[in-house]
């Protein structure tokens, strides 16, 4: 787990089943976290009222995967951002974003809301974020976001 701001970690599965006290934690990814949160093994029907996220007191459990070829939608990292405000913002906890491997979902959910939430990043493009979140991607040893999501923020920027 590192601190990339002041409050704001990312990390890898192994925070899955942790509790850090103080903290508000979003599990950006499906399996295992988000399957064993809304309680499903193989896939779950898109009108499931989970299907992509599940939000409890202190977690957001999303259905994130990280193709080549994007499968996200608007939709999720809107509740990824409506649960970081009202936790990070609101509340004043510790953020924990944490994704499989805290190499790409994780760190580039982080960007985002640098950018967009606490203004420390460009919003403006996607492109001006990538260039300014370099020094903190440089404190990540595995950073290295995936070709979906790279394509997903590049072309809905503006939409999140």
């Amino acid at each position: 787990m590192i601190e990339l701001h002041p409050r704001l970690f990312v990390g890898d599965q192994s925070t899955c089943l942790q509790r850090f006290e103080g903290f508000a934690v979003v599990h950006a990814y499906k399996s295992p976290c988000h399957q064993r949160a809304v309680g499903y093994r193989q896939a779950l029907p898109h009108d499931d009222p989970y299907y992509l996220a599940l939000e409890t007191e202190y977690d957001l459990y999303l259905n994130l995967i990280d193709p080549p070829t994007p499968l996200f939608q608007v939709d999720s990292f809107r509740h990824f951002r409506d649960f970081a405000e009202s936790r990070y913002l609101h509340a004043h906890q510790a953020l924990l974003i944490h994704c499989n491997q805290g190499e790409s979902r994780a760190p580039s959910l982080a960007m985002l809301f640098l950018a967009k939430d606490l203004h420390v990043l460009p919003d403006d493009s996607y492109q001006a974020a990538v260039e300014a979140f370099a020094p903190l991607a440089a404190t990540l040893p595995r950073y290295a976001p995936g070709l979906g999501i790279q394509t997903f923020l590049a072309e809905h920027w503006s939409d999140l």
